[in-house]
């Protein structure tokens, strides 16, 4: 699908971000922004993933962040020209995607001066009140933003050269409201602080909300030359600068868990395009970028503490409730500090020769600097197996599970540095056999240098490595090294028969390797910072380790297989419709397996019981990748108009996306757990991905009504996603009536919102234009949960006797679980999370309230 201008500029955007309109394409769906390094960088999902194993470009450079994946610039949609999203079947030149691509360029300026003057406002008067986060009586929370937009674009010399620039600008003072439970739990926590039971600290304040200001600001600048009629160029720089206080604060968390998170985002392209001959064309990029985040946090205490009612969701950083946050979830670490430098150089040359239009080329990147830190001070992190309220009146018992819960962190290097090369030739013929048959065929090679490289060192002196050889132990043998072997053919074949000129079938293969954000195992790199703490030969020696990261020697670029067929048919010059299959294989995705000392891996030189090798025996984290999934899709696309009063497109997607995850995996994303290491490829381990939709609906278009009033929606409707219940510790899912719960026992809410611009263009002379309008969101004000519900079972209201059984087959009836209730239907185990907004920004798939915001364009 091609997003242009237009488009941008009519389609009402909940979040300001180009991402959203994405979904006018077929296949596409939202997701939760998943970035807290990149705030307001809205992903776009397709094949089932979560839409950070895309390849991104701008005005032909790279743009993929390396580290989490998903987006590296944000750009302002006023500065967009127009951008194509393709879900599948990409071309030879497309390269390091495993499902969708996404091609976006910039405004130019042109031999006339024109540009644009906006203003975008919200406020909590405009908007309706979030009931579950934010029930009444509670003052509603306060919530105010202005968007501020300004582009220019003219002659620097006419018919030469000319310029575009824009400008953006966020002022944003959202807000978190805790809700009436979550209050109480805070209240008696500080009780307890007030009695003496928390050492160090004599009070804890509890407000009634946290303020959550950011700033943003969105800068680009582009320059084009005509040097001649072969030689045309381009320069184009941007910037984006922002600063978020009290990241990471969410629903169940004090302000203490919170950061102040500032990020700046600078880059360059510079390129070239040359006719060699009427019929050779040669194009050369250069591009370079910078990103520097900190994560300055707001509390220092040197602890934390973690209740049940906080782990609200695994997606989220919110697992401390109060004290500092180390910023590691079920999932992942966030780096504390970023660092990335990216340089890119690219050369194609393209050939026109009778029925043949051929393309050969070469990308290349060079990362000097990728690289940051996570927290790694001292702490302790003391998790409870029941909330505040429940210790108020067994303070004797707070005080016991204070010594028992606890666990200190060790102070470490948390610093990560990789220096890494990624190189790419291609080539490609698209051929017109007959008037009515076209073929495309490829073939891409890909490769990356210094994968496993951390700070100058090989994955040979990870000490977990020589701790498991000290040991006698077999799990793994070798190192990593770089795969060569990313061979992909790309194959595509469009017929046109005679006897239906209006209708085109078309069909495709190919392969896509991807090496995934590095993120997910970061642990295994940081492992190489302290090679040098001592030899590890012998058990017992310095440099030996009780737990630790590796990687396994067997690792394969992870890859997809896409298979596509359909068709498309012209009913008139006015209406369209298409129809179209794909099947993605996924193959060698990141699988995280978790062995334990004395359960699932053991030494021979030491007794066999338990209690032995866990004295002596490392618990080890090894990253495989193995993981395999599936995604099926049947995409419908209608689009038409009528006369010039309405037009619109609507997409319905039926899709299946299932991959293994324990507690719930991720389509080429996270890396996805293991239950149980001995059995990595068990039958319940495999299931719908956390995007799995079954069924999506799309709406969009633009109305003209009487009176020059303009009307646009965008609406979308989807059926629910999984998510999976899982134990208090979070490492599995959890036991129901004896019976594990699988990856599909339960789905959140199905995901209904309408959004609606009215707007009143009002032209002045030729060229100028003034257009105040008018925006809702959600017009129904449904309440969109999606999928975020308590996952948890431990922050769920059932008998802690139960819990610590394994087993859990009631829930209680009362307060002090003096009354309890059978389970006989999973629904009874559905609560919504505390917090329905997200974790990094305005969300998606959980839906805001209603909301209004006005507005005004002028135009020239």
């Amino acid at each position: 699908a091609i997003v242009t201008t237009h488009d941008l500029e009519t389609i009402p955007l909940a979040a300001r971000s180009f991402a959203n309109i994405a979904y006018l394409a077929p296949g596409t769906e939202p997701v939760e922004p998943s970035d807290p390094t990149k705030a307001r960088i809205t992903a776009v999902s397709s094949g089932g993933s979560s839409g950070l194993n895309m390849e991104i470009s701008i005005d032909g450079a790279d743009n993929s962040d390396d580290y989490i994946g998903g987006f590296l610039q944000n750009v302002s949609p006023d500065a967009i020209q127009e951008f194509a999203v393709r879900t599948a079947q990409e071309n030879a030149d497309t390269s390091r995607t495993t499902g969708a691509s996404v091609v976006l360029s910039t405004k130019r300026g042109t031999d006339a001066f024109h540009g644009d003057e906006a203003f975008y406002g919200r406020a909590s008067a405009l908007n309706a009140r979030f009931p579950i986060e934010n029930p009444a009586p509670n003052p509603k929370q306060p919530f105010s933003r202005q968007n501020y937009v300004s582009t220019l674009g003219g002659p620097l010399m006419p018919g030469k050269a000319w310029f575009f620039a824009s400008l953006e600008a966020v002022n944003e003072h959202a807000s978190i409201a805790y809700s009436p439970a979550n209050q109480a739990q805070f209240a008696a926590l500080a009780q307890l602080a007030s009695d003496g039971l928390i050492p160090g600290v004599t009070s804890i304040p509890v407000p009634n909300s946290v303020g959550v200001p950011f700033r943003d600001y969105l800068g680009l600048l582009r320059l084009d030359w005509a040097q001649n009629n072969r030689s045309q160029w381009l320069l184009r720089t941007g910037v984006d600068n922002y600063t978020t206080e009290n990241a990471f604060v969410q629903q169940g968390a004090l302000p203490s868990t919170g950061a102040t998170s500032h990020n700046n985002y600078l880059n360059l392209v510079l390129s070239n395009q040359f006719a060699i001959r009427p019929d050779w064309l040669a194009s050369t990029l250069f591009g370079a970028g910078g990103l520097h985040l900190t994560e300055a946090r707001n509390s220092q205490l040197g602890f934390a503490l973690a209740f049940p009612f906080t782990a609200t969701s695994n997606t989220v950083s919110g697992l401390e409730t109060f004290g500092d946050n180390q910023f590691i979830t079920a999932i992942t670490a966030f780096p504390v500090l970023r660092n990335q430098e990216k340089y890119q150089f690219r050369f194609d040359v393209r050939h026109d020769s009778g029925r043949h239009a051929s393309t050969v080329g070469i990308n290349f990147i060079h990362e000097p600097v990728m690289g940051g830190a996570l927290a790694a001070t001292q702490e302790s992190l003391v998790s409870f197996p029941q909330d505040p309220i429940d210790y108020l009146a067994n303070p004797a018992q707070f005080t016991a599970d204070y010594a028992a819960g606890s666990s200190i962190t060790p102070a470490g290097d948390g610093n990560f540095s990789q220096n890494v090369q990624r190189l790419g030739v291609y080539a490609e013929d698209v051929w017109r056999v007959t008037p009515q048959i076209n073929l495309s065929y490829g073939l891409r090679w890909d490769t990356t240098y210094g994968l496993f490289m951390a700070s100058g060192r090989s994955q040979a002196t990870n000490p977990a490595l020589l701790t498991l050889r000290a040991l006698s132990i077999p799990l793994i043998d070798g190192i990593p090294h770089d795969y060569r072997g990313q061979v992909a053919p790309r194959l595509g074949l469009v017929y046109s028969p005679d006897s239906l000129p209006n209708t085109v079938f078309r069909a495709g293969f190919g392969l896509f390797y991807n090496d995934l954000a590095q993120n997910g195992w970061v642990s295994a790199f940081q492992a190489v910072n302290s090679a040098n703490s001592g030899p590890c030969v012998n058990p017992g020696d310095s440099g030996c380790v009780p737990s630790g990261a590796v990687i396994d020697p067997k690792y394969k670029t992870p890859y997809a297989i896409h298979v596509t067929g359909g068709m498309q048919h012209a009913f008139n010059s006015h209406w369209m419709l298409s129809a179209d299959y794909i099947h993605q294989q996924g193959n060698h995705a990141y699988r995280r397996y978790q062995y334990q000392a004395g359960s699932t891996l053991f030494s021979p030189l030491f007794p066999p019981d338990i209690a032995d090798q866990q004295a002596n025996v490392p618990n080890i984290t090894v990253f495989r990748s193995d993981n395999r999934s599936s995604y099926n899709a049947f995409l419908i696309h209608l689009q038409g108009e009528l006369g010039d009063r309405l037009n619109f497109v609507a997409n319905y997607t039926f899709s299946k996306a299932q991959t293994y995850g324990c507690i719930l995996g991720e389509l080429f994303d996270y890396v996805n757990g293991v239950c149980n290491p001995l059995r990595p490829f068990e039958k319940g381990d495999y299931g719908p991905s956390g995007e799995d939709v079954p069924h999506r609906l799309v709406l969009a278009g633009t109305m003209r009504l009487p009176g020059g009033l303009v009307a646009s929606t965008i609406t979308q409707a989807e059926s629910a996603r999984p998510f999976t219940l899982t134990t208090a510790t979070n490492d599995n899912r959890a036991v129901v009536n004896g019976k594990q719960l699988s990856l599909d026992d339960l789905r959140g809410t199905p995901y209904i919102q309408s959004d609606i611009r009215f707007t009143r263009p009002i032209s002045f002379h030729d060229r100028w234009s003034l257009a105040p309008f008018v925006e809702l969101f959600n017009i129904f004000n449904r309440n969109n949960p999606g999928a975020n519900y308590v996952t948890n079972i431990a922050a769920l209201p059932v008998p802690q006797s139960e819990l610590q059984g394994g087993n859990v087959t009631d829930v209680c009836g009362n307060a002090d679980c003096s009354s309890l209730t059978p389970i006989t239907s999973l629904n009874q185990l559905r609560v919504p999370a505390g917090a329905l907004g997200d974790f990094f920004g305005p969300g998606t798939t959980v839906g805001i309230p209603f909301a209004a915001q006005i507005g005004v364009r002028a135009s020239f």
